[in-house]
Order: C-alpha cells, then structure tokens, then sequence
C-alpha cells in the first residue's frame, strides 16, 4: 500500500496484529523494504509487534526524486574532507520527517523505531527531533557520524562506489548487476555468517526486480556526507536506546557502536562476534531480543 507521507508517496508493508505494539522499520542506503527478512519479520510479529517496513523516499516503489539529478559524489566526497558545506538533494532529516508521515499516515501516535545503517542514522534523528512519537530506538550496525571514528578500509570503500560492469544485452545487464551486487555482500558481509551464494544472489534478482535506482544511492550518499551535526544533538534523546553492532563490521567500524553508546543517555551496547554489516539468518532471534529488549525499557 502506498501512503502520503510529508507530502511523498511512501510505498509500506504492514505486517501483524492491528492492536499489536507498532514497530517501525527503517531500512539503509539505497535498500528496499524487502531488506527486512520476511523470516525475521515473522519472528517479531510472534513476539507481539505491529511490524512496519517501508521504502524510504527515492528508492524501492515510494515516489523517485530523479529530477533532483545526480550528485557529483567525487566533489561531494572532497567538500566533506575539507569540511565545507554541502548540498544534497535532500537531508537525512528530511527521511525522518518521511518517517514521521508515515505514522501520521497509519494513526500512530507512538512506535518503537528501529533503524539499520542509514536506517539508523534516520532513527536517531528521529530520537532527538521527534522524540515525542518514540518509545524506544533500536540502532543496527549505524554510526553517530563523528569525524574522530575510524573509517571503512579502501577496500570497502572501493567496493562501495563501484558500479557494475555494462551490458550489451538487458539480460547481461541484468546479469551483471547481480555479479556486482555479490561481490559487494562478500566484502561488507558477515565473516562468521556468510550467506549461502545461490540464497544470496536469488535474494538480490528479487531487489533488482522490484525496482532498480542506482541514482538514488548517490543522492543519499550526499544527504550522509552532509548530516554533519548529529553526533552532538544525540544526548537530546530520552527513550530507551540499544545499540547493537557487529565486531566484524568492515563498512561501519565497530567503534562506531561504541560512540553512540557514549553519546545517548542510557544507551546499552550489544557487540556481536562474527556479523558484519548485514542481516544474516542465524542472528535473528538475537536481533528479536534486542528489538524486545528495547521495547520493554519502554514498558
């Protein structure tokens, strides 16, 4: 179902009880609704919750943002290092407030938020800017942003600007765009929890199948680069906060989770051996116990 959320169609799945506590999830860069495992989402709903996953505004089925063109990520990343100002497209408090729409748009009041990635820089801005409509955070495997945190090695950062090799054909387009997307889990996956390769790559043709927008990355990749002031307004948040991380995460080092333990009052820290900077199957219920953990803080 599509929804008007802060004036974007906002494509949401609901899944669960109409009087189960709403969950809401926030999905990273670039990444579609359907980033959110239907298996983990079955498990929360078993423990209670009205889960809520959406696409994020440019990406997956919600309205696209094409006509704000394309950034010119090479100038955006030198602006960022000289730490002069920076204009994206659109901020990361802008898919918050999209967020908040969305909660509008369903008639909840109040959710617990959970957020993975970019997804969990959009929760924290939710925390300290919305606060009132949050009853607990969830942050996964994200970062405060702070410029003193260790970065992702070249190799990542290859990987991660990458694009996939053309194709003369649409099927060897197609082709090529799953190669390029395995190639990047190998590197940012999880060492202790590799995903099955066929899984892996059949999980990735039904992303690119649904919908496709490589623009859009680079346009979130800028409004990341130009959310420069979050780290200092996340002892603004109040509601019961977990920060949980992988201590193999090669994208978001994990002194990353650390920070943001420091950084919001209250905030407990979960490090997990092995994952890295995805979803694996058999982290799943930790994942469950984190999320319920949160929520019954809230309680």
């Amino acid at each position: 179902m599509q929804v008007s959320a802060n004036g974007v169609r906002i494509e949401v799945d609901i899944q669960g009880p109409d009087d189960g506590e709403p969950l809401l999830l926030i999905m990273g860069l670039g990444m579609q609704l359907i980033a959110w495992p239907d298996g983990w989402v079955e498990q929360l709903v078993a423990q209670g919750f009205r889960v809520i996953r959406f696409d994020n505004r440019d990406v997956g089925l919600s309205q696209p943002f094409d006509q704000l063109g394309v950034p010119n990520i090479p100038l955006a990343a030198l602006l960022h290092t000289l730490r002069l100002p920076l204009q994206a497209p659109y901020q990361i408090a802008d898919l918050a407030r999209d967020a908040v729409g969305v909660l509008d748009a369903l008639g909840i009041a109040r959710a617990h938020i959970c957020g993975a990635s970019m997804g969990g820089m959009i929760a924290q801005h939710l925390g300290f800017a919305h606060g009132q409509r949050v009853k607990s955070l969830t942050l996964m495997m994200t970062t405060s942003g702070h410029r003193s945190l260790p970065k992702e090695s070249l190799q990542v950062r290859r990987a991660m600007l990458s694009r996939p090799k053309p194709g003369s054909t649409p099927a060897q387009k197609f082709e090529n765009v799953l190669d390029h997307y395995v190639r990047l889990y190998g590197v940012i996956g999880s060492p202790g929890y590799p995903a099955e390769p066929r899984q892996l790559r059949e999980r990735i043709a039904h992303g690119v199948k649904r919908a496709f927008r490589p623009q859009a990355v680079a346009r979130q990749l800028v409004a990341i680069a130009a959310d420069r002031h979050r780290a200092e307004r996340l002892p603004r948040i109040t509601a019961p906060t977990l920060v949980i991380h992988g201590e193999a995460d090669p994208l978001i080092p994990v002194a990353a989770a650390h920070d943001l333990a420091r950084r919001i009052p209250g905030a407990t820290l979960e490090v997990i051996p092995g994952w890295g900077h995805d979803l694996p199957e058999p982290l799943w219920p930790q994942f469950t116990r984190a999320v319920c953990a949160a929520a019954n803080r809230a309680n």
